[in-house]
């Protein structure tokens, strides 16, 4: 046995969490492929008003995010009473019923009539199933990570979370294009959204096979009195010379198996609900859901718009993710905080700026050279927005929920802190486009007034964790518990008590 662990097994390991973020990125965009059909199958045979056609579109496109607020929330009671790794398992047979279900909801509905566009209630209750799973495993995956890897890699490693996510969303890009080519409008919007929302199966397949194959964590294992098992596995992840006193060490921290979540105090779980808060009301998902809107209302072309909406921010994201996972154990969780927030707030502003100025919008009526000089300007800060989001905000973020909870919190209060996510996620996606098209603000700010928000929001994200958020970087998780305040007297009495002899 080596005396510095497996770090091969730590990478495996690792891997076959993040399939996890793989599920959250692939359905992000693979429903942005079958917007229309829905509508155009569920919504339009109805015969609603105008405002109520495109509320109802809205509302269906974007329910998985509730599903997703729902899934966090049952998380950490799973994840504390049967484990991370059958709460992952959990998640990719959800996903994996919820995808087929999607994509064909009339089957087993089909009895009680539910053809058609009688099928939406049952295409509403697979969209809510995918989210659920989708919020479980954005929980329980980097908090996998972070319990079986060492704190030297940590960060790296949970970083790896919003890796996947990002190659979930350019890879779902490819896939729904192979689905469409060289068929008509018809077939897709009889035919191909529903193999582009079946197609999310796949990976919810691979899920399930590798958690079959994966170990529980160390430290639910201690969590469940299984202390043998808990030394033998930290014994190939750590090595013989640390093993025993990591377990000592969690140990320690889990004298009291269950407590309050707000036993350190409230200002841990603050912390943890505002990271998330930020991380949505600075407007990543508004840019993602919505950036063939944005880029139209640069001026630019619907098929440009799609290009350049799947082409930059995919890339973009992608290559500055992966510097968050070769800085983050190097540079710190807060200084990268910081800089991408600064960064964003920058961009939006100024994005907001020339949409106000009348500078990228309403450019379809100029000549062509100077329409697509206006729109690479708009392109340009969007970029740059993207740029400061993917190194900090997005990877980051997933980082600090999966380590800054105690032990003998972590589930509960992870639990609360992604579901404060989802929640605000789903916000933001229903606001954006009220603000966009509304025809007052569009008046006054001429389609820039999401962005002001969102850039004030990102000022205010970089104040909040200079004065909020603690740094993390190299701790073990049982350390990062001193961070915050102490049980009360009373408490850590009956912690005494309650401890072993």
């Amino acid at each position: 046995m080596s005396n510095k662990g497996n770090p091969g097994l730590v990478a495996a390991l690792t891997v076959a969490a993040t399939l996890g973020g793989l599920l959250f990125g692939y359905d992000t965009a693979v429903i942005s492929g079958a917007t229309n059909a829905i509508t155009h199958n569920f919504v339009l045979p109805l015969h609603l008003s105008v405002g109520a056609t495109n509320f109802l579109s809205g509302f269906a496109i974007a329910i998985a995010l509730l599903g997703c607020a729902l899934g966090a929330a049952i998380a950490g009671p799973v994840s504390t009473r049967l484990g991370r790794k059958a709460g992952l398992l959990i998640a990719g047979v959800l996903f994996f019923v919820s995808s087929l279900g999607a994509g064909y909801p009339e089957f087993l509905w089909s009895i009680f009539g539910a053809v058609g566009s009688h099928a939406l209630p049952a295409f509403l209750f697979y969209r809510v199933m995918a989210g659920a799973a989708i919020g479980m495993a954005s929980m329980l995956a980097p908090m996998y990570i972070a319990e079986v890897a060492p704190p030297s890699s940590r960060g790296m490693l949970v970083t790896f979370q919003q890796i996947a996510i990002v190659v979930g969303i350019m890879l779902v890009y490819f896939v729904n294009y192979g689905i469409q080519a060289g068929h008509s409008r018809a077939y897709l919007l009889t035919t191909a959204w529903r193999h582009m929302l079946a197609s999310a199966a796949i990976p919810a397949a691979l899920l399930i096979v590798f958690m079959l194959m994966v170990p529980e964590t160390p430290r639910f294992l201690v969590l469940k009195d299984r202390d043998p098992e808990a030394l033998a596995l930290l014994k190939r992840l750590v090595g013989e010379a640390e093993a025993q006193p990591t377990l000592q060490q969690i140990k320690a921290t889990l004298v009291e198996h269950t407590r309050p979540v707000l036993s350190f105090g409230w200002l841990v779980l603050f912390v943890g609900i505002l990271l998330s808060v930020f991380q949505q009301v600075v407007g990543i998902n508004a840019v993602l859901y919505y950036a063939p809107q944005m880029f139209e209302n640069m001026g630019a072309s619907t098929t440009q718009a799609l290009w350049d909406s799947a082409i930059y921010s995919g890339v973009t994201m992608f290559l500055f993710t992966l510097i968050a996972t070769f800085t983050v154990d190097r540079i710190g969780r807060k200084p990268l905080l910081v800089a991408g927030a600064l960064i964003m707030s920058a961009a939006m502003i100024f994005l907001g700026f020339l949409f106000d100025r009348h500078l990228v919008a309403a450019t379809v009526g100029q000549a062509g050279g100077a329409a697509r000089g206006s729109s690479y300007i708009g392109l340009a800060a969007v970029v740059f927005y993207i740029l400061g989001f993917s190194f900090s905000w997005g990877p980051v973020v997933w980082v600090m929920l999966s380590e800054i909870f105690p032990n003998s919190i972590r589930g509960k209060a992870m639990s609360i802190a992604v579901g404060a996510q989802w929640i605000m996620n789903f916000i933001v996606s229903m606001t954006f486009p009220m603000m966009d098209g509304s025809p007052y603000l569009n008046a006054h700010f001429n389609h820039g007034f999401a962005y002001w928000v969102y850039g004030a929001c990102s000022l205010l994200a970089a104040v909040f964790v200079i004065r909020f958020v603690p740094e993390t970087k190299g701790r073990t998780l049982e350390s990062i518990q001193e961070l915050w305040h102490r049980p009360r007297p009373e408490a850590s009495l009956a912690s005494s008590k309650a401890a072993p002899q």
